[in-house]
């Protein structure tokens, strides 16, 4: 099935549950009528932003809108080496396994991270919405949010509104263990 479909049949699917009309739906999630109604029909695929409106008013992830339920589960049990993994900027920035990867409609999302000595977010300042927690297991990380410089040693945590610009580096001599946390899912 083509992703304008389930879409489109996952919003009007969850709209009919919680008895509403499109024009309900479009007063609370302040998205057009007829923008909710090319959706529903399949004939549109929604901004990231135009998502995001809508799940708001259902309390979902924009995963919702998107994710194939027969792959996805309301338990997920995973063992080390048997999450999903993901490696970036060619193994000098971060490695991760997802500890939510198949959950239905998760409200966040976390990851077990391995940040090389050296690593780095970049220069560049991020932004984006949402909360992030960083656990440090091991090794030293700098954080830099809306300009105040956070350094962490093992065991320390940071917390943060994700909508402040933030970028991180590994300031230590060897790999640095994270427990990375998002919520609503956004990536890293």
């Amino acid at each position: 099935m083509k992703l304008k479909k389930i879409v489109g049949k996952k919003l009007k699917g969850i709209r009919l549950k919680n008895d509403l009309t499109i024009q309900e739906l479009a007063d609370r999630s302040k998205v057009s009528s007829n923008m909710i109604s090319r959706i529903e029909r399949g004939l549109t695929i929604p901004s990231v932003e135009i998502l995001m409106k809508l799940a708001g008013v259902f309390d979902k992830s924009i995963n919702f809108f998107v994710e194939d339920v027969s792959t996805t589960h309301e338990v997920v049990y995973s063992r080390p080496g048997d999450r999903d993994k993901t490696v970036y900027d060619d193994e000098s920035n971060m490695h991760t396994e997802s500890f939510t990867s198949g959950l239905r409609d998760p409200q966040f999302m976390s990851f077990n991270c391995v940040v090389p000595a050296g690593g780095t977010s970049g220069r560049k300042q991020m932004h984006h919405p949402g909360d992030e927690l960083i656990y440090l297991l091991e090794g030293r990380m700098q954080v830099v949010i809306a300009g105040e410089v956070y350094r962490l040693n093992a065991g320390d945590s940071l917390s943060f509104k994700s909508h402040l610009p933030h970028r991180w580096d590994n300031i230590g001599d060897c790999d640095a263990r994270v427990i990375w946390t998002l919520s609503p899912f956004t990536t890293i």
